[in-house]
């Protein structure tokens, strides 16, 4: 008699994901010790910030702590968090997301996308936003994975003669969600890193996938 297998409860969780989660948990986990004083190194995050957030004023002519660091921050900014908060969320997110993201593409098809989704939230924020603030988290390539699902499911609905309609009330929504939190937060949020991210993250999503450059 053959078993009808259980569904499976939890999602499962593609290696390359669970490695980027690991690096941003171990990142984490060792500013809010520094934060309790338990590594002997109290300013460890402000120290984490100043080498490896994203300043725009490194591309303006401040002086870098060390020689690459204006094109180390690119990427290095989206393994620091604000507080353990905004790390959890955006765990959750990139687990949420990523995983609709490797089904598609696979495991180079995700790392491909959500970097270059990393290096838009970068530019983004480095060409738009006015402060002298760093900036940090992963939002950039969390907005970058739904702009890359949001673009196939609008060349599959186009290529499917499927109204486009639900698509641009995401988009919409997103952009709507940014401005209640832009306000909420007193102006503190990069609104600039989630668009530039989400910008590169819908055009790398259809130059790496087959469906939507035989669709196009």
């Amino acid at each position: 008699m053959t078993q009808t297998p259980l569904p499976r409860l939890v999602p499962r969780l593609p290696i390359v994901i669970g490695l980027v989660i690991a690096a941003c948990t171990l990142v984490e986990s060792a500013l809010i010790l520094g934060d309790f004083g338990m590594l002997g190194l109290p300013r460890l995050r402000q120290t984490a910030y100043e080498y490896a957030g994203f300043w725009p004023g490194l591309l303006g002519g401040w002086t870098p702590n060390y020689g690459t660091q204006p094109y180390a921050m690119f990427l290095s900014y989206a393994f620091l968090h604000t507080d353990i908060k905004h790390f959890v969320f955006n765990m959750i997110t990139l687990y949420s997301l990523g995983g609709a993201v490797w089904d598609r593409v696979g495991t180079r098809g995700f790392l491909i996308l959500y970097v270059a989704a990393i290096l838009g939230g970068g530019l983004g924020f480095g060409l738009l936003a006015d402060t002298l603030r760093p900036m940090v988290g992963a939002s950039g390539g969390l907005f970058g994975l739904a702009g890359g699902i949001l673009a196939w499911n609008y060349v599959d609905r186009f290529t499917e003669s499927r109204q486009l309609w639900p698509i641009v009330w995401i988009i919409l929504g997103l952009l709507f969600l940014n401005l209640a939190l832009w306000w909420l937060m007193d102006g503190l949020l990069a609104w600039e890193t989630h668009l530039g991210g989400f910008v590169f993250g819908w055009i790398a999503a259809l130059l790496i996938d087959p469906r939507s450059q035989s669709n196009g």
